[in-house]
């Protein structure tokens, strides 16, 4: 009995979260799920315009996932692998160049 039970939760969080990752506007609770962050952060975002989100009635807010994806990879932080390839790269153009 447990174990159908534990089954049928299985189950429907994966049926949750299929259809939520497949969804491409999300509502404010959403949004905030699918980002791991708290409601009231994203709202300081919305406030703040540092995040796209559309307003088609003035007041309620709504994301599109695709958006969400990109401004979360916005800003990237290079690796120091890359910080030392970049920094060699240019001590040998400088060195070059006379």
């Amino acid at each position: 009995m447990e174990s159908e039970k534990n089954l049928k939760e299985v189950a429907e969080f994966v049926a949750d979260n299929i259809i939520f990752c497949a969804k491409e506007v999300l509502t404010s609770e959403e949004a905030a799920k699918y980002m791991g962050m708290s409601k009231s952060y994203l709202y300081k975002l919305t406030a703040k315009q540092a995040i796209p989100h559309y307003k088609p009635t003035g007041k309620m807010c709504y994301f599109n996932r695709l958006e969400l994806e990109k401004w979360l990879q916005s800003n990237r932080v290079k690796t120091i692998a890359e910080i030392c390839q970049q920094s060699q790269n240019y001590c040998q153009k400088k060195g070059g160049v006379k």
